[in-house]
């Protein structure tokens, strides 16, 4: 194989994992009758995507009550370039942050001078200087707050922050990522069973909230290109199979539970070959709900025209 049809070759397995369109030039002894690649028509038109609508909130759960918590999510890809692209106007009781990438001493001031939100909690990294990091800001006083997960393994990355309210636990975590060439999945793979057990023991002291990016792909359905990602990063079996047992313990994925069969919704795009425009995502990003709060839920919201991130926020509405 010449180099020239090594680097085209490459191309197109690359565009086919990220499930974009694959127009790479042949050589002229290709096939005519070669089948199209995936993401062409027959006339080598691009097809127009299919774009997902978030539908007009539900304020009312199946029981009748009315929404009196909202609660947002959102991995903001860093702290201070969210900011900047006007990340906070959005509105909510409790706003929980990923990835923020920002020690607590860097903070902007559009953030430390909100009196809005007076209870603020973050927790960053460890050991790597704008690495990780997730926040929480509320609001309302929770009861308590705690960091971490109660190992320490887990806890240096500043990946968790439990709060306690009356009625339930708020957990926004940052799952770790199985990286690149899956060189982290046998981490994750220990991740998936402590972190499992950690939110099985709050569940059992007071019903319980989660959310954030936990870098899983469940279904088929939750991204563009599933055939693609099978060995990658996000949708390995093992990944899928981690968060198969954490429903299986006792928690509902609450976008499921009222949408079951909506296809390109997702939280999720890379920055490359203009994918958010195409709606080629995944949904990454999540609201798990103790069992028994699903008579108060009332909707779980994927906010996809909401720019300043290659994710998304995510709301949840909720009778408490």
């Amino acid at each position: 194989m010449s180099f020239l049809v090594g680097v085209r070759v490459c191309a197109v397995s690359f565009l086919r994992v990220c499930g974009l369109k694959t127009t790479v030039s042949m050589p002229k002894r290709a096939k005519k009758n070669e089948e199209a690649v995936e993401g062409e028509t027959g006339n080598g038109a691009e097809p127009a995507p299919i774009l997902y609508e978030d539908p007009p909130d539900k304020m009312t759960s199946k029981d009748g009550r009315a929404s009196n918590m909202k609660i947002t999510s959102w991995n903001v890809d860093g702290l201070r370039a969210w900011v900047r692209k006007n990340g906070l106007d959005i509105g909510r009781d409790v706003l929980c942050l990923q990835e923020t990438k920002c020690a607590e001493k860097a903070l902007p001031s559009e953030i430390t001078d909100m009196p809005e939100y007076p209870h603020k909690y973050w927790a960053g990294s460890e050991d790597k200087e704008g690495y990780s990091g997730v926040a929480m800001l509320c609001k309302t006083e929770p009861l308590s707050v705690t960091y971490g997960i109660g190992k320490e393994e887990h806890d240096k990355e500043g990946r968790v922050i439990t709060a306690e309210f009356p009625s339930f636990f708020l957990v926004t975590a940052y799952v770790p990522n199985a990286s690149r060439g899956l060189v982290r999945l046998d981490y994750r793979k220990t991740w998936d069973v402590d972190f499992r057990a950690y939110l099985s023991g709050l569940d059992q002291r007071k019903l319980l909230v989660l959310c954030g990016d936990l870098n899983v792909a469940h279904q088929e359905i939750d991204l563009k290109n599933p055939k693609g990602n099978r060995k990658n990063a996000g949708f390995t079996p093992e990944e899928r199979e981690g968060f198969t047992k954490l429903l299986e313990a006792g928690f509902t994925d609450s976008f499921r539970e009222l949408y079951p069969e909506q296809a390109n919704a997702y939280t999720f795009w890379t920055y490359m070959m203009n994918a958010r425009a195409k709606n080629v995502g995944w949904r990454l990003d999540y609201f798990l709900l103790s069992s028994a709060l699903l008579p108060g839920l009332c909707d779980s919201k994927i906010r996809n025209t909401a720019m300043g991130s290659d994710h998304c926020p995510i709301t949840l509405y909720l009778a408490v």
